[in-house]
């Protein structure tokens, strides 16, 4: 089993992707690389810590290669925009690779540096801290939710239909 790191935005809408994709084992949101220890969403939210609303994907990589989750990554948001991702504003939903090794590392670099305007950075993974526990499962568990509806579900009829 390997982990990945990823941030795309509002974790909900990265979960509900990545929870659709053979050989993802488990995710869980939270939140990486800022300065507060255990950070609370709406510390997060208020731009004051520097950490990244993120998925942890375990991932079998028999199934489902790193370069492969990069490739579903870059292809379900948009990897040019700073800070932002559709009506999500804030270092917080900003576009992060987290890489755990030097393949990692290398691999991420490639893509990125091959996306004309790409503003993805590609950090090594400091800390993760597991978001509180109505942040998981968000998607599944609120489907019928305003913001499931209009932002998350859209995304996901758009990749996988």
């Amino acid at each position: 089993m390997e982990t990945a790191y990823l941030a795309g935005g509002c974790f909900w809408c990265v979960e509900a992707i990545f929870q659709r994709v053979k050989g993802v084992k488990e995710i869980e949101s939270g939140y990486c690389n800022g300065s507060n220890q255990n950070p609370s969403y709406e510390s997060v939210c208020s731009g004051q810590t520097g950490h990244a609303e993120v998925i942890k994907i375990d991932f079998d990589e028999s199934e489902v290669s790193f370069h492969n989750l990069l490739e579903v990554f870059v292809a379900t948001h948009d990897p040019t925009s700073l800070n932002q991702q559709g009506a999500d504003r804030g270092t917080q939903y900003r576009s992060s690779i987290f890489y755990v090794n030097d393949s990692q590392k290398q691999i991420a670099t490639t893509m990125i540096e091959n996306i004309k305007g790409a503003v993805t950075e590609i950090t090594e993974l400091d800390v993760f801290y597991p978001a509180e526990s109505y942040h998981q499962n968000y998607f599944n568990d609120n489907a019928n939710q305003p913001y499931c509806q209009m932002v998350i579900l859209p995304k996901i009829n758009k990749f996988f239909n």
